[in-house]
């Protein structure tokens, strides 16, 4: 939600996009080819092994750089699959799109190195005529990189030359071919591979140029267990049975579990499996379904569910781990398929069907969808956080840098039988903006979702008034509290400037502002960001997608506001949006959005916000625990050192990066890893353009987590028990770049450091010991070089 001149500003800067973008399109076409030498896994006898030897060094040196959709050049290295894909000279992310660009997906779009060639992606490997090891060698790309920063590894102290190198994410990229090579190293003879950071130890470097001389090959895939065959069979049986009730019950949890990493708890090496769409039923080879959204029609007179082995290296930006057992099967047994009620027809995949949940799944109770979505609550809300884009910063200033989450009660939330009549009259009005015809103008889209809204925000304020003069209070019993043992009962969201993190519990002080969900706000959520979005979609798709997204935070934070006092709710909401318009504080709570009944919750300060803040950690206290939270370390004098660290707020803050992680060395020899998170604070967060001008630095806040935040790490600082209180001091001082310089030159793990790689190993170590399910390779794209 913004101002018109807001919004006429940012159609003339992406019309302006759009017209460079279009008069660039054709530079990046590549002559295809008919077929590559790396069309298929081959191996040798005396080959190096891909899986168990050269896997693990690109792992742990080049996906750190190389993973995600903004992977420079679009080079994955997560999969041998993506090695001989090669490079793109065409972004993911860019210049706007003046209509929706072809997928580029790994595993998806394309099956062979062939089939990437047709669609633009240049070899990184050798794909010549070259009959020896020599030749394989200085013909692939991958070692003349490897070679080139061998050459020249740059500097070993200090910052790297700003001169000579660029880290800004949106920087213009070369990806050279293997033809333009020469004269790319010509250009920057210090930009070989790891760019802007240091070589790899020669002795991974020897193994992986053998590999490269032995033309790259790839031996198989570890096979599956008769354990893991037998819980696929099990589950896919259970995805596809006949009735129309497990039909749609099946379409509805695979639209909500298409990102996860699948797991059997009953499984040791917990291998990670996709839920896909497939043309072909369990027994047969998967026939997958490459729509660009999950609810796109499949084409195909039945959608089969099947599990396929996630191949790729697990990443930390992606990795949403949900686990499958048979308590996980009897839960959704309970919720879908023992409830009496009938599905006389399956709903289809049109465009007015597939956007909006509450008409596509009206038969499914919506009381059992909304505790499908709460029993894995973090994983519902890191759907889209983490999963269907790789950096979001205009997405993501939609949202405050710190902020807590609540959940409504479904056992009181949807028990009125007065839920399912709302829900039906209001499904026209909750329509997501993908919707509508994608033909009309930005503009116009905007007026028309904008009006719905308005109609939806009015008649849930006449329901929400006329339940509320019934037997409900609104007091803290309308919160769910996880039913005592839930850990998603509440939740932590934290922004870090174009990424975001979810966490179950309570970390940090206490926020500026919460959220509390409603099963329509959770549904639309979803839809809007997770199953709805699509990241090679045009311009006017994301920034609509945008836009909405201002909708559903104000009506998340509505619900937190009507447990204030009345009086209360008008100058909280103002403090929350100071220098935002009039007409905009109107959705939050006003004109559009009102509440005209009394809490029932009982203060006892003259600060109701805070006591509301401690009401709620109190009423989810039983489920979530210390959770995240500084006072879950064991070690007290480690918790006592920390404590003034967290309590710093203020304009000194704004010297350091957004997300930051703590070694610290403790005098047992072990290591503790904290994550330092900057909470950057707003005026409003209800414009997406200017930013920088709605900050409020002396309002600045820390917030110290046990553990790894964050899937793109800015800074790595290493000290020692009894330096944290000079840490402490040296940030509660800063005041120039000069100034944190110097705390950067004592304390700081530099891209330069001869120790990086050991020091990024251990983080790594440390992650995967501290949270073995959740963790994955770290992104060093957004490392400072300060």
């Amino acid at each position: 939600m913004f101002a018109w001149k807001d919004f006429s500003r940012l159609l003339i800067a992406m019309a302006a996009g759009l017209l460079l973008a279009a008069c660039a399109a054709d530079e990046s076409v590549t002559e295809p080819v008919t077929s590559a030498p790396h069309d298929r896994r081959q191996s040798f006898p005396d080959a190096i092994s891909y899986q168990e030897t050269v896997q693990p060094i690109l792992s742990n040196r080049c996906i750190v750089c190389h993973a995600c959709y903004d992977a420079p050049c679009q080079l994955k290295l997560t999969a041998w699959e993506g090695v001989v894909r090669g490079g793109s000279k065409t972004p993911v992310y860019g210049e706007p799109r003046l209509s929706e660009a072809a997928p580029t997906r790994l595993f998806e779009d394309a099956a062979t190195a062939s089939q990437w060639r047709q669609m633009g992606f240049h070899p990184v490997l050798d794909e010549g005529t070259a009959t020896n090891g020599a030749a394989e060698r200085s013909a692939s790309l991958v070692a003349r990189m490897l070679e080139l920063k061998t050459r020249h590894p740059g500097p070993t102290a200090g910052p790297l030359p700003a001169s000579d190198f660029e880290f800004d994410i949106n920087r213009e990229l070369s990806c050279p071919t293997p033809e333009e090579f020469d004269d790319f190293a010509a250009a920057h003879p210090t930009w070989g591979m790891p760019y802007g950071l240091p070589a790899i130890p020669a002795q991974e470097q020897d193994t992986l140029l053998r590999w490269l001389e032995q033309g790259a090959p790839a031996d198989a895939l570890p096979a599956q267990t008769e354990q893991q065959r037998g819980s696929v069979r099990a589950w896919e049986a259970f995805f596809n049975a006949d009735s129309l009730k497990a039909q749609l019950m099946s379409r509805y949890i695979y639209e909500h579990l298409f990102l996860g990493h699948l797991y059997f708890t009953d499984d040791p090496a917990h291998r990670y499996y996709r839920l896909v769409r497939s043309g072909t039923p369990p027994g047969e080879p998967v026939a997958r379904i490459a729509s660009r959204r999950p609810h796109d029609d499949p084409g195909v007179p039945r959608v089969w569910y099947r599990l396929v082995p996630e191949d790729e290296v697990v990443v930390a930006k992606t990795h949403m781990p949900y686990r499958l057992d048979a308590e996980r099967m009897a839960r959704w047994k309970q919720l879908f398929l023992d409830p009496d009620y009938i599905v006389d027809a399956l709903p289809g995949y049109t465009p007015e069907e597939i956007a909006n949940p509450f008409r596509t799944f009206a038969d499914l109770p919506p009381a059992n969808r909304y505790r499908f979505m709460l029993d894995e609550a973090a994983f519902t809300i890191g759907g889209f956080i983490k999963g269907p884009v790789c950096r979001g910063q205009a997405a993501l200033n939609v949202i405050n840098d710190h902020f807590w989450v609540f959940f409504a009660d479904p056992a009181n939330d949807l028990r009125d039988a007065r839920v399912d009549e709302y829900l039906r009259e209001e499904a026209v009005n909750m329509a997501l903006p993908t919707t509508w015809a994608s033909d009309l103008p930005l503009a116009i889209n905007w007026v028309k979702y904008s009006e719905r809204e308005v109609k939806y925000l009015e008649g849930r304020s006449r329901f929400l008034d006329t339940v509320l003069d019934g037997p409900l209070d609104l007091d803290l019993n309308l919160i769910w509290d996880g039913d005592g043992r839930n850990p998603n009962a509440a939740l932590t969201i934290y922004r870090h400037l174009d990424s975001a993190t979810v966490l179950q519990g309570l970390a940090g002080d206490t926020p500026k502002t919460a959220w509390v969900f409603t099963y329509p706000l959770l549904e639309r959520v979803h839809y809007l960001l997770v199953a709805n979005f699509d990241v090679f979609g045009s311009a006017s798709h994301q920034l609509e997608s945008r836009l909405y997204m201002d909708f559903l935070r104000m009506e998340g934070e509505f619900n937190f506001l009507a447990y204030l006092p009345k009086a209360l709710r008008k100058p909280t909401r103002d403090a929350w949006y100071r220098e935002a318009s009039d007409e905009e504080k109107k959705f939050i709570y006003g004109e559009y959005a009102w509440l005209n009944h009394e809490t029932a919750v009982r203060y006892r300060t003259d600060d109701p916000q805070t006591e509301l803040f401690a009401l709620m950690a109190r009423h989810v206290q039983r489920a979530v625990g210390s959770r995240n939270r500084l006072e879950s370390l064991a070690d007290a004098p480690l918790r006592e050192a920390l404590a003034p660290l967290a309590a710093l707020r203020g304009n000194a803050l704004s010297w350091l990066p957004e997300n930051a992680m703590l070694r610290i060395d403790m005098p047992s020899g072990a290591s503790e890893y904290i994550s330092l998170m900057r909470n950057t604070a707003h005026l409003n967060v209800s414009q997406i353009l200017d930013e920088a001008d709605r900050l409020d630095p002396d309002a600045n806040t820390l917030s110290l987590v046990p553990g790894v935040v964050g899937a793109y790490p800015n800074a790595l600082y290493r000290l020692r028990l009894e330096d944290i209180p000079a840490f402490t001091a040296t940030v509660a001082a800063l005041d120039s770049e000069d100034a944190y310089g110097l705390l950067a030159a004592r304390f700081a793990i530099r891209r330069s450091a001869p120790e990086f790689w050991a020091e990024s190993d251990a983080l790594h170590a440390a992650y995967r010991a501290h949270a073995p399910i959740d963790a994955g390779m770290l992104d060093y794209n957004r490392l400072e070089n300060r």
